[in-house]
């Protein structure tokens, strides 16, 4: 028993910890979302939207990089949380409340990247999508491929940490072949249309031109999530007072040139993307495929979406791993079920987190996920990211004494950045309510289920005095 929960061990490097982090980033997302981008904000403004998106990204990283090098254990937020707000205090509630958060969001998200897997088959197998099962109406085959998918993840994963590290830098390397063919085959069929040349853009009012933009954005803010996963894994990084920061900026600007250039190179081919906005999954990847089908042939088109496919793989490849460990150190605090606080007396991993968040996104793979993208985002701005950012200010104030390994430079601008640009998100993209309500939901859930549990454990804010505390008062 006492194998079963040891200590995690630190062997992830500096070029591991920016992989792991860059797996996440690049995934179904700017291949699904870049006609999106380009229809929300305009041809000419796309660009900025990626640029912004990054900036943002930057400005929350160094408040993740530096919680992330003075609290450097598994489950990254969920220790934040809860080391900065007081394990005995409101921490506990808050990283309950995160680890109940995420037990819709870590699923989604996994499910969302798995049913676009799903969706991108259906190129090759174009009744997929489209033909539900006889025996379940409402379900397509394509559900059936996207948990089987889930499932084959969390099997590639239930092993050591050096060869789920080798077999990321194998899905990596066709995840660079996917972006590369995407930023040639964009050059290449612009220079067939006679070179890199658009139209007039027509005129916007300021406030429709922002919202635009507004939207964009959230996009693209979501196409770079994922810097901060090897705060996930925390425990398990060699030197992270200094790995964690440098992971989380490099994998930033790296992602962020990919993404520039891939915007720049599609524009001549996408800029009437507006007109395919309500259009399937399927038919959005195409618009990506159909350039490297058009600049090279038809064979050129099938292998994008071939690599496609595989760097969706590789991104919820790198979700599963980091998420896994929140769970895990949530139930080793005793803050969540204990059961799930079990490392592998041979691999050396949080076997039984891993195989609990597999099951339940694999189920997720059987509903609908319209609109997932804003549901996340918004959820996680709300529930996460203003803690942080509020909860990184409030330590410098209530705990100067405490070591930082990395400190943010000109602090406090960079956290007051990124609340100033999540707000912008929040405040001027379309159906904002909606979204808010849906956050809302979940944190009054996630209060009232803690609330409970706590009184029945005698938990913050119920938490019983002792004799000799009472003695003291």
């Amino acid at each position: 028993m006492a194998a079963s929960t040891e200590s995690l061990e630190r062997r992830i490097g500096l070029r591991s910890a920016v992989l792991f982090n860059m797996l996440e980033m690049i995934g179904v997302g700017p291949f699904i979302t870049l006609p999106l981008v380009i229809a929300a904000a305009g041809y000419r403004l796309s660009v900025w939207a990626w640029v912004l998106g990054a900036a943002i990204a930057v400005a929350d990283g160094l408040v993740w990089a530096e919680l992330g090098a003075a609290f450097p254990r598994a489950g990254g937020s969920y220790a934040f949380l809860r080391e900065i707000y007081g394990p005995d205090r409101a921490g506990n509630w808050l990283s309950f409340l995160y680890v109940w958060q995420l037990s819709f969001s870590a699923p989604l998200s996994i499910a969302s990247g798995c049913i676009g897997l799903s969706s991108f088959l259906g190129v090759f197998w174009p009744g997929l999508d489209s033909v539900p099962v006889v025996a379940w109406p409402a379900l397509h085959y394509s559900n059936f491929a996207a948990a089987t998918a889930c499932l084959m993840m969390t099997w590639l994963l239930y092993r050591n940490l050096k060869t789920v590290t080798w077999m990321a830098w194998v899905m990596f390397g066709g995840v660079l072949v996917a972006i590369a063919g995407v930023i040639f085959s964009g050059f290449a069929h612009a220079a067939a249309l006679g070179g890199f040349h658009l139209p007039p853009a027509p005129g916007l009012p300021a406030g429709a031109a922002l919202g635009g933009l507004a939207q964009a954005t959230l996009l693209t803010t979501y196409c770079y999530w994922g810097y901060y996963n090897i705060t996930f894994l925390g425990g398990e990084v060699r030197r992270p007072e200094r790995t964690i920061p440098r992971a989380i900026l490099l994998s930033v600007a790296f992602v962020a040139a990919f993404y520039v250039a891939m915007n720049l190179a599609v524009l001549p081919s996408l800029r009437d993307a507006a007109s395919h906005v309500g259009e399937s999954a399927i038919v959005r990847v195409r618009l990506v495929a159909e350039i490297a089908h058009s600049a090279f042939g038809r064979w050129a088109g099938w292998l994008l979406a071939a690599l496609i496919v595989w760097t969706a793989f590789a991104s919820v490849f790198s979700l599963l791993l980091g998420y896994s460990r929140v769970p895990y150190a949530a139930a080793r605090d005793g803050n969540y079920f204990r059961f799930l606080a079990a490392v592998h007396p041979r691999h050396g991993i949080p076997h039984r987190s891993l195989v609990a968040l597999g099951l339940v996104a694999s189920c997720f793979c059987f509903f609908s996920l319209a609109q997932v993208i804003t549901m996340l985002v918004i959820t996680r701005i709300l529930l996460q990211f203003f803690l942080q950012q509020a909860g990184v200010m409030l330590l410098r104030i209530q705990r100067p004494e405490l070591e930082r390994p990395f400190r943010i430079p000109f602090y406090p601008l960079p956290p007051l950045v990124a609340i100033g640009g999540f707000i912008y998100l929040l405040v001027y993209r379309v159906h904002a309510l909606g979204g808010l309500a849906v956050a809302a939901g979940i944190a009054v859930s996630g209060t009232l289920i803690y609330l409970v549990r706590a009184r029945r454990l005698g938990q913050w804010p119920f938490k019983r005095v002792g004799p000799e505390q009472q003695e003291a008062g």
